[in-house]
């Protein structure tokens, strides 16, 4: 089969990074993607592993109507075999053009959980409403990445009996546990000093569905109760050009509990190298990327009960409510103390939180999972007919 792709843009977040996964590691479709706004840091792992890519350069300036004729143009010079959009604008424009430009199916796929007023764009929840309404039209699936998305995107007014759920899958050759000495030399490397103390960690871009403020109140009060640790915080816009962020830590006396260490490309390296994730997030995930990954990497996690975080967990860690400050700091502290004093059970955490991934969420099994839909809407017959690499 051929697949097409259309998301809007490859710039690294939760949907393009699940999406690149996916066509990197499927041999037996051929994927083309089409990003809307274009650009972005993961176009090139792409076209390294031979998935075609196409830049559309949707802009204000350019206007709405030229992008989504530039977008009709692509599909209908394609004539894919099947259109999977991504996220919401994506599954709106493109789930139309392709049915406008003779595509006979179309598949959506919804990436977020609760959408917020005043956190979540007005475009976003614009599109979102008209997508609930067309949704018996335009696609044959609709695929969500969490039981919770599906949920609450049925009570939007999805089409209920459209949707299927596929958890992210995850590449184990990257994620996986590092032996112990390269572990050690790594944080050397990266802390200095720090490296022996209780290493903490969030890896997610400064934006208020991760809840930093929240994060950072908990490890003060952590702070309080006279534990040591140092957290390291990553992503986009955590850096010391960030005055707000530096603010907070400034007022909390977390400047030596810190590390702000920005955007980083050496993430198994970083997850293997914490004792703990600790994921914040307010509102909106679906199915976070980060705590899959960090248990990848055989490193338990805190995660607030946002999408299917709580799924993901399982056993393994401890999931709390959104925005309870002293909730997260006991979650922590009870972390922190294990670690210390129960260091067999701690072990043998670390060995679930990978042996989790490992069964449940694989690549592999993501693969599978979309090739399934795809056939299903196509029909077995004609999938065979029209099959090819």
């Amino acid at each position: 089969m051929h697949i097409i792709h259309v998301i809007t843009s490859l710039f690294p977040g939760g949907a393009q990074s699940a999406l690149c996964r996916l066509c990197m590691n499927d041999s037996s479709n051929r994927h083309t993607v089409i990003a809307m706004i274009g650009g972005g840091d993961l176009e090139e792992p792409l076209r390294r592993h031979g998935v075609m890519v196409e830049s559309l350069g949707f802009s204000r300036q350019a206007g709405l109507v030229t992008g989504v004729v530039a977008l009709w143009r692509c599909l209908k010079r394609y004539e894919p075999d099947l259109v999977q959009t991504w996220m919401y604008h994506p599954d709106l424009v493109g789930g139309v053009c392709a049915r406008l430009a003779g595509i006979r199916h179309v598949c959506w796929g919804i990436r977020h959980t609760a959408l917020e007023a005043g956190h979540s764009s007005r475009s976003s929840i614009f599109a979102a409403k008209l997508c609930a309404r067309l949704s018996g039209l335009v696609p044959d699936r609709i695929v969500c990445c969490a039981n919770e998305a599906a949920r609450l995107h049925a009570a939007l007014g999805y089409q209920a009996d459209k949707m299927v759920v596929i958890a992210n899958g995850y590449d184990l050759s990257d994620f996986r546990p590092h032996k112990h000495r390269d572990v050690l030399a790594h944080r050397e490397t990266l802390l200095g000093s720090d490296a022996a103390r209780p290493i903490l960690g969030m890896v997610g871009r400064f934006n208020a569905q991760k809840d930093h403020e929240n994060l950072l109140r908990a490890l003060a009060e952590v702070k309080s109760r006279g534990h040591d640790f140092l957290c390291l915080l990553v992503g986009a816009d955590l850096d010391e050009g960030n005055a707000t962020l530096v603010g907070w830590i400034d007022e909390l006396g977390l400047t030596a509990h810190t590390r702000l260490l920005g955007l980083r490309s050496d993430i198994p390296e970083i997850m293997n190298c914490l004792d703990l994730h600790v994921l914040s997030s307010a509102f909106g995930e679906a199915f976070p990327n980060v705590i899959a990954e960090a248990m990848a990497c055989g490193t338990p996690c805190v995660g607030t009960d946002v999408g299917d975080t709580s799924l993901i967990i399982g056993e393994t860690g401890w999931v709390v409510p959104p925005r309870d400050t002293k909730a997260l700091a006991d979650a922590i502290q009870v972390a922190l103390v294990e670690r210390k004093t129960l260091f067999r059970d701690w072990i043998e955490r670390r060995r679930g939180c990978a042996e989790r991934i490992r069964n449940h969420f694989t690549i592999d099994r993501m693969v599978a999972s979309y090739s399934k839909v795809w056939v299903e809407c196509l029909g077995v017959a004609d999938a065979m007919e029209r099959g090819r690499p």
